[in-house]
């Protein structure tokens, strides 16, 4: 018996450990710069600035199973799988396009542009240049699955017609959590605002 408290004990320690260090983590990593214009109440309006990803297109449109392939793809790329065996830091959050074809990118650290950041070893990573743009986003925790993303999908959209804010069909799902971090998890759906309501409602 005492050996199985002892056990748990270190265990949680472990986890708390763990934890702890994800979050700290968090606090360093480079995000995608953002300015509120308004707040409502289930969802805010923001500018984005413009940015560069990498990006990797995947064939299937399920969240479960395309943000695996897709992360695994992206990440070797930015932990050295590239022409100039490389070290790209991990910015913050992980994006997802939902569309048929999944699309799923990493904002690239300021310090790089095109022509500095090192060719990817894999043909299928490209780079994205995504200008400056206005959006809806609405925040939900917990862990994200296929489920809960079309459910606060709607949830969105539901909003956006009650409020009389017209919207495009570019959706995205954002992610910010490694997957071994598991408090304070934090997701989100977004949507590009219609080009005239952008104006409206940009500062």
């Amino acid at each position: 018996m005492k050996i199985a408290l002892i056990i748990i004990g270190v265990i949680i320690l472990i986890f708390i450990v763990i934890q702890l260090f994800a979050m700290r983590s968090q606090e360093n990593i480079e995000t995608y710069p953002y300015k509120v214009n308004k707040k409502y109440e289930d969802f805010e309006i923001r500018s984005y600035e413009a940015s560069l990803f990498t990006s990797v297109k995947l064939s299937g449109n399920k969240y479960k199973e395309s943000s695996s392939k897709g992360f695994s793809i992206l990440a070797g790329y930015i932990f050295g799988g590239n022409k100039s065996n490389e070290k790209i830091a991990m910015t913050s959050p992980v994006a997802m396009s939902l569309e048929d074809s999944m699309t799923m990118m990493f904002m690239v650290p300021k310090k790089f542009n095109k022509e500095t950041l090192p060719q990817p070893n894999q043909s299928q990573i490209e780079f994205r240049e995504e200008p400056a743009k206005t959006v809806a986003a609405l925040t939900f925790g917990g862990w994200a699955t296929d489920e809960k993303i079309e459910q606060n999908k709607q949830k969105l959209i539901a909003a956006l017609v009650a409020e009389g804010i017209e919207y495009t069909n570019r959706f995205y799902f954002l992610g910010y959590n490694p997957p071994f971090e598991v408090i304070n998890r934090k997701n989100e759906i977004i949507v590009e605002l219609d080009s005239g309501e952008a104006e409206k409602l940009s500062p």
